[in-house]
C-alpha cells in the first residue's frame, strides 16, 4: 500500500491549492478516503472523507464551503481543493486509507503554508 501526497506549498491568505494524493498497492476504487493535517503544537484533525464511490463527502466545520474532496477512480487519485486559505489552514496535509495494517496506511505528507 502506497499513497503520495503532492501540491502543497506557499499561498497567500486567499489563495487556493489543489492536493493530490496517488494511491496504489490496493482496490483503490473500494475504499473511502480520507485527509487529515496536523498544524504544529496542534492534534491531528480530520479535514474531508470521500467514501469508494465518491457519492458521499464529509467536512469539519472549519472548512466546508472553501475545501472540496473528490476522486478520480481511473487515476487511483483523491484531491483536495482549498479555497479561500487562511493562516489557521497551515499544516501538514495527509491522506490516509483504511487498509495495510490495523491501523491503516498513511502517506508521507505535503505541507501546507498560508502567509502574506
Amino acid at each position: 500500500v502506497q499513497l503520495v501526497e503532492s501540491g502543497g506549498g506557499l499561498v497567500q491568505p486567499g489563495g487556493s491549492l489543489r492536493l493530490s494524493c496517488a494511491a496504489s498497492g490496493f482496490p483503490f476504487r473500494w475504499y473511502s478516503i480520507t485527509w487529515y493535517r496536523r498544524a504544529p503544537g496542534k492534534e491531528r484533525e480530520l479535514v474531508a472523507t470521500i467514501t469508494s464511490t465518491g457519492g458521499s463527502t464529509y467536512y469539519t466545520d472549519s472548512v466546508k464551503g472553501r475545501f472540496t474532496i473528490s476522486r478520480d477512480n481511473a487515476k487511483n487519485t483523491v484531491y483536495l481543493q482549498m479555497n479561500t486559505l487562511e493562516p489557521e489552514d497551515t499544516a501538514v496535509y495527509y491522506c490516509y486509507a483504511p487498509i495495510g495494517s490495523s491501523e491503516g496506511s498513511w502517506g508521507q505528507g505535503t505541507q501546507v503554508t498560508v502567509s502574506s
